[in-house]
Formats: structure tokens, C-alpha cells, sequence
């Protein structure tokens, strides 16, 4: 089978072309901007009859689009999430390849959730950001499309190669300093949020998983249950051996002790971290995974604390 990876340099991209490339029935081909993918090409400027070509002269099975922005304004953000998609289903209907499209959406798409409550695929999204807004406009262009597609609605990735900017990151970052500075405190803002994190490696074998089916609409990928960012913080500091506190800047008074050890008596030294998650999803989300046992067979397998540990690693690797 030849599959075309689009995006094969990001975060997510990396795992999903290791997971493919293990796969000895797969013939992978990389596409994307940067100097070592095996075809340079920008979704979000180059036009739809140029991939048209390319498709035909490669002539895929199937195409698994991981490429999309983050971060950014408004217009960036639609650029390369949601412009760049229209490209790649255009393409594809231009195509005699008859590929089957495999799109990496995300929970940013639902937007705010009840707490307590499962997001199943049924939900109605209500995204509170325009990376949820740009992501969702790439998912109902691939919807109404009239390809073979399935959209996987990723929802907290972490593990190893969690960008510095999301919380994960940001936290190890910060417990990093802390140990090598010595400080015996760190104050942490925004650790109230819960999210459904899922360990990047089980994202990559859902996308090898969804490339194989016949599996088409949308599918999230989460591990099904929510974690308070405190916990992981928590989780993190007994994984990390750091002795100090926490100090949880918006939650209750008092401070929140990582693990066993005592704060050093230099607290004032230790400056607050704040970790915002401007993803407009509110305090809490949670995935319901069924429909990915149900229709991919698919289930995650690494848990929380094997993903911090991984993150806490390369982190720590820095000092």
C-alpha cells in the first residue's frame, strides 16, 4: 500500500510516519514544507492542480494529511488549517488515484463541554477559538467532499515531543528550572482545566488503524477520561523526584505538595507560572471513544504517567 503523509515533520506526523514505516506492506512517501520531506510542497499556498499531478504521478492508496497550525492569528490559522484542506480534497476529486483521505481534526472542535460529560461524535461542535473554528471548517470540507474520509478528532496529545508552548510542556519546562535553580516552590496558574490526554504513539496507531478501514465520518481519539492539570502536575513532580511544592495560584489556599521532601526557605525565588490553554474548550473535556473501538479496534494503551515520564525525560535532558 502507498501512503502519502502530509505533515510527516510536525509533532503528530513524526509518530504517524515511525508507525508507518514499521509497517513493511506500506510504501510511505513525505510531503510537506521543510527540506527533508521526500516532495516540498505548501498546501497553504500551492493550488490544487499542482497536487492533482503529483497524485497522479504517485498514484497513493491512501492520503493522511497531519500538516496544520496551532497557534497563530485568525488568518494564519485558516491559511494552513482550513484552506489547506480544501486544497488537499480538490485535488483528490481531480485525482484518478481514488485515495482514501485520512484528516487529523481535533477536540478543539467541540468547543466547551459539560464536566462530567463525554464528548461522542454526535455532539454538535461549538468551538470557543478560531483554531477550533479553522479545524472544524477543514472537517466539513472533507465531510461534504464526496471522498472516502474519515476525520480523527484528536483530542490532549502528550508524550515525547510535546511542544514547549502547550501545558505539559510548559510545566515540565518550569519544574526543570526549578530543580536545577534549586527552588524548593513553584506557584502554577490554570491547573483547575481537565483534559483528555492521549499519548502520541496511540494516536499513531489509531491513524495506521483508520488507514486500513473503511471507517469514514468522524472518529475521536482520546483516552476517554479527563485529568485535572493539577494531578498531572503532581503525577509529573513524583515522576520528575522534585521535593518542593506547588502552589496553585487560581485553585484552593494553601500549597498542594508535589511529593515527600521539604521546600527550600527561599520560596520568594520561585517567580509564578502561569499555563494558559487558549484551545476554547473551558475547564473540562473528555472524549467518548467507543466509536474508535467499535469501528477501528482501537484502544489506548499507554497511560498518563508513562507520557509524563517520556516528556520529563527530554526535559530533564536540558539541564
Amino acid at each position: 500500500m502507498r501512503v502519502l503523509l502530509i505533515g510527516a515533520n510536525g509533532y503528530l506526523g513524526r509518530f504517524v510516519a515511525d508507525r508507518l514505516l514499521a509497517d513493511p506492506a506500506v510504501q510511505l512517501t513525505a510531503l510537506g514544507r521543510g527540506d527533508d520531506a521526500d516532495v516540498r510542497f505548501d498546501l497553504a499556498s500551492g493550488s490544487p492542480g499542482a497536487l492533482t499531478r503529483f497524485l497522479d504521478a504517485v498514484h497513493p492508496g491512501v492520503v493522511i494529511n497531519c500538516a496544520g497550525a496551532t497557534r497563530g492569528g485568525a488568518r494564519d490559522l485558516t491559511r494552513h488549517n482550513t484552506v489547506a484542506v480544501a486544497t488537499v480534497c480538490e485535488a483528490l476529486r481531480r485525482s484518478g488515484c481514488g485515495a482514501r483521505l485520512v484528516q487529523i481534526g481535533c477536540g478543539a472542535e467541540y468547543g466547551p463541554s459539560q464536566p462530567g460529560s463525554s464528548t461522542a461524535e454526535d455532539a454538535v461542535p461549538r468551538p470557543g477559538g478560531p483554531y477550533g473554528v479553522s479545524k472544524l471548517a477543514a472537517t466539513e470540507l472533507v465531510l461534504g467532499s464526496g471522498l472516502d474520509a474519515v476525520v480523527l478528532r484528536v483530542f490532549s496529545p502528550a508524550g515525547p515531543g510535546t511542544p514547549a508552548g502547550s501545558p505539559l510542556g510548559r510545566l515540565a519546562e518550569a519544574m526543570r528550572r526549578a530543580m536545577q535553580s534549586g527552588d524548593g516552590e513553584l506557584k502554577l496558574g490554570g491547573l483547575g482545566i481537565q483534559r483528555d490526554f492521549v499519548d502520541v504513539r496511540d494516536v499513531a496507531r489509531a491513524v495506521h488503524a483508520a488507514s486500513l478501514s473503511a471507517a469514514q465520518g468522524v472518529i475521536n481519539i482520546g483516552a476517554g477520561r479527563a485529568v485535572r492539570l493539577r494531578d498531572a502536575a503532581a503525577m509529573l513532580a513524583r515522576v520528575a523526584g522534585y521535593g518542593g511544592a506547588l502552589h496553585e495560584l487560581d485553585g484552593p489556599p494553601g500549597p498542594l505538595r508535589a511529593t515527600v521532601g521539604h521546600p527550600r526557605p527561599d520560596p520568594d525565588h520561585a517567580a509564578p507560572v502561569a499555563y494558559p490553554y487558549p484551545d476554547g474548550c473551558g475547564s473540562w473535556q473528555q472524549a467518548d471513544v467507543r466509536t474508535a473501538r467499535d469501528r477501528l479496534g482501537w484502544r489506548p494503551r499507554i497511560n498518563l504517567e508513562e507520557s509524563l515520564a517520556d516528556i520529563w525525560m527530554e526535559a530533564a535532558c536540558r539541564m
